[in-house]
């Protein structure tokens, strides 16, 4: 019931996922980045312990082939589950159980991994990847032009309903967690309307946070 796209900047060191399925809300339970660690996407019958668990692993230092294999190691409900990760070097690792629903598959490039469930062609993987690969400027632009990619190459098998961006940076929260937990018709494209509102005040409220006497106005009413 899911697509999504994991991937580092190997200019910027940012890293991020994208995501989108037929389920509600799909970034709250299956997108998972921090920096400095890197990126899992847990899904197909989500477990988002495992997307907890795995930053944790990629913070101790683990690359993401290292992680993949300790989070399966004596897990009970693998062939449930569907797994992508990047580490914070542009390591990547992927992971499809039997059980996976549907057309599954998964595909690495560098810097990124796609992986996906209940897809209308096994090709949609491969072509985010190439997507991402092709593609310049921002992560977040990025990771946008892999999803836009899966929906020119069919998809899911039925529509789509939520889709979200995560992104990571230098500093210990997310600098970008956007998210459309339900649209009726086109969930990517509203994500990608919101990014584009979003990401002109990014570096704003990075400086906010860490250091409000050089915050650039706020400009809402009231504000002098």
């Amino acid at each position: 019931m899911t697509f999504s796209i994991s991937a580092r900047c190997a200019k910027t060191g940012m890293m991020g996922i994208a995501i989108s399925s037929s389920s509600p809300a799909v970034a709250a339970r299956c997108a998972h980045a921090k920096a400095g660690a890197g990126v899992v996407a847990s899904q197909n019958i989500t477990d988002p312990a495992l997307g907890q668990r795995g930053l944790v692993l990629l913070g101790d230092g683990l690359s993401a082939r290292e992680t993949l294999a300790t989070l399966l190691d004596g897990y009970a409900f693998a062939s449930y589950r569907q797994l992508a990760i990047v580490d914070r070097d542009g390591g990547t690792a992927a992971y499809s159980g039997e059980k996976a629903l549907g057309v599954f598959g998964t595909f690495e490039g560098k810097d990124c991994v796609a992986a996906g469930n209940l897809l209308a062609t096994a090709d949609v993987p491969q072509q985010m990847v190439r997507a991402f690969e092709a593609s310049t400027g921002h992560l977040g632009d990025r990771l946008l032009a892999a999803m836009k990619a899966a929906v020119t190459a069919g998809g899911e098998a039925g529509p789509v309903h939520s889709a979200g961006m995560l992104v990571v940076d230098k500093v210990s929260w997310p600098v970008a967690d956007l998210r459309v937990d339900w649209h009726e018709t086109d969930p990517i494209g509203a994500l990608a309307d919101l990014w584009m509102l979003y990401k002109p005040q990014l570096g704003a409220y990075v400086t906010r946070a860490l250091d409000p006497t050089e915050a650039p106005s706020y400009g809402v009413p009231g504000d002098e």
